[in-house]
């Protein structure tokens, strides 16, 4: 017992000396803007409401005429659509295509600790903001947690061109457990973690579970799939590659030596230039 209070003493004063904000792992639309509009990038940022379930969808835009191919980022846990600056912002991906990253249910500013921890239902919900948008020639990109999300909306929406999935967390077999998260579950310690963490563990406890739900889907899968994976990745095992070398119909693995789960952001040139030349396949198609 005086071993379990020690860890909570020190979970508290580690909570206490650090920034909320980078703990909560979002930035409010004002911090946004003012980012965005500091590098003269034309960003709008907008929110789909949701009336049955009480929801609003934040999503950031940046666009501009003549683009037909629009991307599409959904993010891992925890984290928000800031996490994919260093892809909005680069020079390249905004002269080839229009970029939407969205605020999964839970996270940033879209019903801020309130999760869905149900794959196909946030799937879904990122299919009906595509419709909404009418968008068409899309590539998803979903980093982690936001990779199973990424290749199931490509079931569900045939606009859907074409899914990149960093690091994913796409087998329910190999579903590595953090003794942390268990923090997040013990009444005791839940009120300590902070919301966006606590989110990340309602996933985390249902992950394998709701991963084996869709499953059998990823059959009707026949769009070109991309699993980019560091082979010395901590947190999602690198076995998923093999998942989904034998899963996935149309599908290439990319495996990076020597790199781990933060892979999407330490190696983003290189997975830039990988999205690129998917976007001028598709231009090349049209």
């Amino acid at each position: 017992m005086k071993i379990f209070f020690y860890i909570l003493i020190i979970i508290f004063i580690c909570l206490s000396s650090t920034s909320c904000t980078v703990l909560q792992w979002r930035k409010s639309d004002q911090e946004i803007q003012k980012k965005f509009n500091h590098l003269e990038i034309e960003s709008k940022i907008s929110y789909v409401e949701v009336d049955s379930l009480d929801l609003k969808i934040r999503i950031q835009e940046i666009k501009s005429e003549g683009k037909n191919v629009n991307l599409v980022f959904i993010h891992g846990a925890p984290s928000s659509l800031s996490t994919w600056d260093g892809y909005l912002t680069d020079a390249t991906l905004k002269a080839t295509a229009n970029m939407y990253a969205v605020d999964r249910p839970g996270y940033g500013y879209s019903n801020f600790g309130t999760p869905i921890s149900s794959i196909d239902d946030q799937a879904q919900l990122m299919s009906a903001i595509i419709n909404d948008k009418k968008l068409k020639n899309i590539i998803v990109i979903g980093s982690s947690y936001g990779g199973p999300i990424a290749a199931r909306v490509g079931v569900l929406n045939a606009n859907v061109k074409a899914v990149v999935m960093i690091s994913p967390a796409i087998d329910p077999t190999n579903e590595k457990h953090i003794w942390a998260s268990r923090f997040t579950q013990w009444k005791l310690t839940r009120w300590l973690v902070p919301t966006a963490y606590r989110v990340a563990g309602d996933e985390k406890k249902v992950h394998a579970k709701e991963l084996s739900l869709i499953e059998n889907d990823w059959k009707n899968l026949t769009i070109p799939i991309l699993h980019i994976h560091g082979n010395t990745d901590n947190i999602v095992p690198y076995e998923n590659i093999h998942y989904s070398e034998k899963t996935f119909q149309n599908i290439e693995v990319i495996s990076i030596s020597e790199k781990g789960h933060e892979l999407a952001w330490k190696d983003s040139e290189f997975i830039i230039n990988l999205i690129t030349k998917r976007v001028l396949q598709i231009q090349k198609e049209n």
